[in-house]
């Protein structure tokens, strides 16, 4: 298949009633949150979804059964076993097969009508503007550990004057901005610079994310790796993610009340039974932020040189020079 061809379903058609609208009887059960009109522009809404993995396939699905009818999906990864325990498509019988094709049959499954646009590659300057190509909103599935990536995909839509939805998943909760194209950058709000090492850009994104830090109290932040680039991680919550999203994608592409852009930002907590609203002044260059972050990075360089001195084995020698061993006198 071509990168950026648009799928064609096994079997096109299911329903063998052609008098009937597949569409207005799949999608009937929204009628009452949703008015008649409302699900007719679902129906011609394009949804722009980079990235495939927990959230990204979680929200693929929820807004597909919502009735949006059209998608842009990019991802160019082939399912492993350790998707299993949170995404969309992964099992036993799709070990590596590509996500973009195995997520584009489920999606026409639900809909046959569903346009669909794969991308099976990595999102890079030379191929982002196709990809954002007739989109009306962009929802945020990239991998937590790929922040060049996302900066270049957060200017480019602003670039050309769309919408991103922003979730993830930490612990137990789950957090949601939104960037408007005439808002805070988000570059700006992340405080992000292209200099910044690698850490301190993920560091950066973490505290932005969640400036209240609800997952912080149960959370094992020691098992954040950096060098394997993983996050623990549970579909409860990337349900809960999606669930936050997918209500703010269906009112700015409905229109239905004034959207609250970042730097506010929220998270929610079930595991806690907490959850936090706020308006984060100046992003992460506000002082207290700052401080934050600062603390944070501290703290992680002790417990990582403790880590290191516990692993040191008795004998080994002490600034170049051997240990003293005691000596048992009789």
């Amino acid at each position: 298949m071509k990168v950026s061809e648009p799928f064609t379903p096994k079997s096109a058609s299911v329903n063998s009633r052609p008098e009937m609208d597949y569409y207005a009887r799949a999608f009937f059960r929204n009628i009452g949150l949703l008015s008649r009109v409302e699900q007719e522009r679902l129906r011609n809404s394009c949804v722009a979804i980079p990235g495939l993995g927990g959230v990204g396939s979680s929200m693929l699905i929820a807004l597909a059964r919502a009735g949006v009818g059209k998608f842009r999906i990019a991802d160019y990864d082939a399912y492993d076993v350790a998707n299993t325990n949170r995404q969309y498509g992964a099992s036993s019988q799709t070990i590596g097969r590509r996500k973009v094709e195995v997520l584009a049959e489920m999606v026409t499954q639900i809909n046959p009508e569903t346009q669909i646009a794969i991308f099976p590659e990595p999102i890079t300057d030379m191929n982002i503007d196709r990809f954002l190509s007739g989109a009306n909103i962009v929802v945020d599935g990239l991998d937590f550990f790929m922040p060049d990536t996302r900066s270049l995909l957060y200017r480019k839509s602003r670039e050309q004057g769309l919408y991103v939805v922003l979730t993830t998943h930490l612990g137990f909760s789950a957090t949601l901005q939104v960037f408007s194209p005439r808002g805070i950058s988000f570059d700006d709000y992340f405080n992000l610079r292209s200099q910044m090492k690698f850490e301190d850009k993920i560091l950066a994104f973490i505290h932005g994310l969640a400036p209240k830090g609800l997952h912080r109290k149960y959370m094992n932040t020691n098992k954040l790796d950096y060098t394997r680039k993983r996050l623990p991680s549970l579909d409860a919550a990337c349900h809960i993610a999606t669930g936050l999203a997918v209500t703010e994608v269906l009112n700015i592409l409905l229109r239905r009340k004034p959207v609250r852009c970042a730097p506010y930002y929220a998270q929610f907590d079930p595991y806690r039974m907490k959850y936090k609203t706020g308006y984060l002044w100046m992003g992460n260059r506000n002082p207290l932020q700052r401080l934050k972050i600062f603390l944070a990075k501290y703290f992680a360089g002790a417990d990582s040189l403790k880590q290191r001195e516990n692993h040191i084995p008795r004998s080994a020698p002490v600034n170049g020079q051997p240990k003293r061993q005691a000596v048992k006198t009789v």
